[in-house]
């Protein structure tokens, strides 16, 4: 395989703070603007916006309309303030999550036919599971995977939803060599992309997830794509800009093959990995299966973007907060279309790399239908 010259990316720790949210005043009428205002007024203030004194309740009654006026002005506000914090947060792509069948035979595809590096490894007995994470450079600068294996259980349904990785290369035709010289399944010769002149190819790694591979110049962030496939486009990409300070990077339509895709993320893509959203006309939802997992994506505040995440139109399925028996603060949601990601301390995720945190177990549903323990650090895998 082509190798790629790889210039790290430094990390530098950045500096967190949990804010907790203001308890209701003992005043009736304070509370009866509570009570319409739901969880507006927390945000406003979670964001540090204050209250203006033309939206707090005067005497012992509120009519209706008009608390439900100040609600949708407060929440108006609230999502300025939340929206001006989301672009400024310290963000980017920690790793993916996805469950394989034999993690010995995935190490050694990834290895020695799509150059990656065993970054660690931790196998869990009295939870029955392992996990490794690889990729082309250390966890603090670099997109990796983490793969887990849950002990007994050697295939899983990967589904329509989830669409491909891309992994960028110097010479596509000479990496597809090596890989159909090492046993691999080539889906797609190499050529240039329909409506194009980026030569790619496609392959697919023991399990079945696909792989494209992308040929261009020396790149530091050579795992460079994640595709998921979106039944909104326009509803997704609002919302991966909104409530996770994402950015718009392209967007281009397909009418001859009816598809368009709109690539997302935090920085242009011969730098940084990317989210890759696909529409395929006329497709509103997609069976997700239980293979792939989420993504983990690095913030300055869990609570914070636990509350931006609410205000945008996602489901927050965890909480903010820390583990259980360890000091990482994390927070998890599913987006519009159901596909879920995790949050994760930047302050915390580095101790993790340090060794600082020992792992504890949490419980956690693992997506096939039972719950089992698991030790997640701050990353919410298995």
């Amino acid at each position: 395989m082509a190798s790629c010259s790889l210039q790290l990316a430094s990390f530098r720790p950045f500096r967190s703070s949990r804010l907790g949210l203001p308890l209701a005043a003992s005043n009736p009428s304070r509370r009866l603007a509570l009570f319409h205002l739901g969880s507006v007024v927390p945000q406003a203030q979670l964001f540090g916006i204050k209250t203006s004194k033309s939206l707090r309740a005067e005497g012992n009654s509120m009519e209706a309309g008009t608390a439900g006026n100040i609600a949708q002005a407060s929440t108006a506000v609230s999502q300025e303030g939340a929206l001006d914090w989301v672009k400024k947060d310290k963000r980017r792509l920690l790793h993916v999550v996805y469950r394989v069948g034999d993690l010995d035979r995935t190490i050694k595809f990834y290895t020695e036919c799509l150059g990656m590096k065993l970054l660690r490894k931790r196998d869990i007995p009295e939870e029955r599971y392992t996990n490794a994470f690889l990729g082309y450079g250390p966890e603090d600068s670099h997109f990796v995977v983490e793969l887990t294996y849950n002990y007994g259980v050697d295939k899983y349904d990967i589904g329509a939803g989830f669409g491909h990785f891309g992994i960028a290369v110097e010479d596509v035709s000479k990496t597809v060599d090596l890989i159909k010289a090492k046993g691999g399944k080539v889906t797609r010769e190499p050529g240039p992309v329909k409506g194009g002149s980026t030569v790619i190819a496609f392959i697919e790694d023991p399990d079945g997830y696909k792989f494209e591979l992308l040929e261009r110049g020396p790149t530091p962030e050579p795992l460079c794509q994640l595709m998921l496939r979106v039944g909104d486009l326009d509803r997704a990409i609002s919302f991966y800009e909104k409530a996770f300070g994402m950015e718009l990077l392209r967007k281009r339509d397909n009418p001859e093959y009816k598809y368009t895709i709109a690539m997302m993320g935090y920085g242009p893509e011969d730098k940084n990995a990317v989210l890759e959203l696909t529409y395929n006309y006329g497709v509103k939802e997609y069976d997700k299966g239980n293979g792939y997992a989420q993504i983990a994506i690095g913030t300055d505040d869990v609570y914070k973007t636990a509350e931006a995440i609410k205000l945008y139109g996602g489901k927050i399925t965890r909480e903010p907060g820390p583990l259980p028996g360890i000091n990482t603060k994390i927070t998890a949601c599913l987006d519009p279309d159901g596909w879920k990601s995790v949050f994760v301390d930047n302050i915390d995720f580095a101790k993790e790399l340090d060794g600082n945190l020992a792992a504890s177990p949490v419980l956690v549903d693992n997506s096939l239908g039972v719950m089992e323990m698991n030790i997640l650090g701050p990353f919410g895998s298995s």
